[in-house]
């Protein structure tokens, strides 16, 4: 295989509210976590095991002013995006990294009919399942509102 791949497909519930940053030119970011599960049977004990794995997820410009105005701790979201690595310096000197999921398609899959986004909004669309939660993909351009 020639070439490489940086996806990310992860679903699971926020752990915190959106943490907004503005910069200059209007561009932002919004930073939350989000928590993903896996429960399995412990053979020797035949307990039940929860595990809990931690994502630091980013997202960026009009897709993070959507998850700061439409999500709260707790509610459930796909996500899918690019695992990022970044380092600093801190103010003691030491260097320290985090690793980041940046957002590139984005789904909201907790039911909120009273605070779902209309579709007038160019980045927003809801999906032709019956159900009241929103695809959200940052890239989108406005155009028709066709289902295809």
């Amino acid at each position: 295989m020639a070439g490489t791949l940086n996806k990310v497909m992860l679903i699971g519930h926020l752990g915190d509210e959106i943490k907004m940053h503005y910069f200059d030119g209007g561009n932002a970011i919004g930073r939350f976590p989000i928590a993903t599960n896996e429960t399995y049977t412990n053979r020797q004990t035949g307990e039940k095991v929860t595990t809990t794995e931690w994502h630091n997820i980013v997202v960026k410009n009009k897709l993070a002013e959507i998850c700061e105005k439409y999500l709260t701790k707790g509610d459930k979201v796909y996500v899918e995006g690019k695992i990022k690595t970044r380092q600093w310096e801190g103010q003691d000197g030491i260097k320290h990294y985090t690793t980041e999921i940046h957002v590139v398609d984005m789904t909201f899959l907790t039911d909120k009919k009273k605070q779902a986004p209309t579709t007038n909004n160019p980045v927003v669309n809801k999906p032709d399942t019956g159900n009241n939660n929103p695809v959200v993909k940052p890239d989108e351009e406005k155009g028709d509102d066709l289902p295809f």
